[in-house]
């Protein structure tokens, strides 16, 4: 049986490969002290189905190059898309905010 990982993806822009980012819990040996490991895997997704920010389950194969030896088995969940501040209405936010607190000053 091969071994399964799920994780977010965190790169689709190659062809047919995806980066998974895996985030797991350890404990150090010594101190007792919890704390996160993220690995970065990547893995080959035929049919391109897995977007950026999915949660997927990858399973360990045969090398399919010098760095893809995981395949993706399924996508768990999809991704609810992203967050994108665009800085020139931030910029205009600022000096819209500045002028008018010039105009109070006069």
């Amino acid at each position: 049986m091969a071994r399964t990982l799920t994780g977010v993806v965190t790169s689709d822009k190659r062809d047919k490969t995806i980066t998974v980012t895996v985030t797991s819990r350890e404990t150090h040996p010594v101190y007792k002290k919890q704390f996160t490991v993220t690995r970065k895997y990547a893995a080959h997704d035929e049919k391109s189905e897995a977007k950026e920010g999915d949660r997927v389950q990858i399973s360990e194969s045969r090398p399919l190059s010098k760095t893809k030896s995981w395949t993706l088995d399924k996508v768990l969940e999809k991704s609810r898309g992203k967050v994108v501040i665009k800085e020139e209405k931030i910029v205009e936010e600022i000096t819209g905010v500045a002028e008018e607190a010039e105009g109070e000053e006069k």
